[in-house]
């Protein structure tokens, strides 16, 4: 499995990192909308709908509404949509909490999840592309909210795979420990602190950023959390099997998309604490 995960990481990771630096924002988010409804439609097989036609309609609805965010990204309405997927991940530590809850495959329960994959890809989405069309080095931005992610995942690995006895969500996900998160918080923290460093955050700035960067480490282990409780209360060990080691797009993204909004939120209000 790690040689798996390590062949597939090594061939994704430069095309990602040359996507984000190279795109202009438009074809960027072209291929993240792209991205996010493949992951749509790996949500809607969780969340239980078994017809391919309304799964199809929901992907195809939701290509709408990401064209009409593209339009509304300088908007103030922006704000408002990245502060509902903010908000929908903390109110996401109550499902946690009551993981049985909406369990059933009832045509209710199939609804709420689609209402939850709504706030958790769009806002994600919007966040990521605003970020990467800000003026102010928006390329570099976005890359390195992707690397915290990433080195939250590596660290969390390697550290459970050393030090991990005590299990972190046992019912939700038997694999997470305590000392795999204490190790992404650590990882993802020396990498917030060489990337600000290289992106010239300095002093206040620099400490700020580390300690946004461990909240969106944080929030990266609750998307992945919320994520397995969908697969284990759909009974699958793979949200699909897109990438070798890997299983679907969502399995590589869900931490993304509870990530990047929480990031962009946090660094939206440092910019206005910090600004001279």
């Amino acid at each position: 499995m790690l040689k798996q995960r390590t062949l597939t990481a090594l061939v994704l990771a430069p095309l990602a990192v040359a996507m984000i630096l190279l795109l202009p924002t438009a074809g960027f988010a072209t291929v993240i909308a792209a991205m996010s409804l493949q992951a749509m439609w790996e949500w809607t097989r969780l969340a239980g709908v078994a017809s391919t036609t309304a799964r199809i309609a929901f992907v195809a609805a939701n290509t709408l509404l990401l064209f009409l965010l593209w339009h509304l990204r300088a908007t103030p309405y922006a704000g408002y949509v990245i502060g509902a997927g903010v908000a929908w991940w903390l109110l996401s530590l109550f499902w946690l909490r009551h993981f049985s809850y909406a369990a059933a495959p009832t045509r209710e329960n199939a609804l709420l999840k689609l209402a939850a994959a709504e706030l958790a890809v769009l806002p994600a989405w919007l966040a990521f592309v605003q970020l990467h069309g800000a003026v102010d080095r928006g390329h570099q931005w976005a890359l390195l909210v992707i690397i915290l992610v990433w080195a939250a995942d590596t660290g969390a690995y390697f550290a459970g795979k050393r030090w991990g006895t005590t299990k972190l969500a046992p019912r939700i996900s038997p694999n997470k420990t305590r000392a795999g998160a204490y190790g992404a918080l650590a990882l993802a923290g020396a990498v917030a602190l060489v990337g600000g460093w290289l992106l010239d955050e300095r002093g206040a700035a620099l400490l700020a950023l580390l300690a946004l960067a461990l909240v969106t480490v944080l929030a990266s282990i609750l998307g992945d959390l919320i994520e397995s409780l969908l697969k284990r209360q759909a009974n699958v060990k793979d949200s699909g099997t897109l990438f070798p080691g890997h299983g679907g797009l969502l399995d590589r993204v869900d931490s993304v998309f509870s990530a990047v909004p929480v990031f962009v939120a946090g660094k939206a209000v440092l910019d206005l604490l910090l600004a001279p």
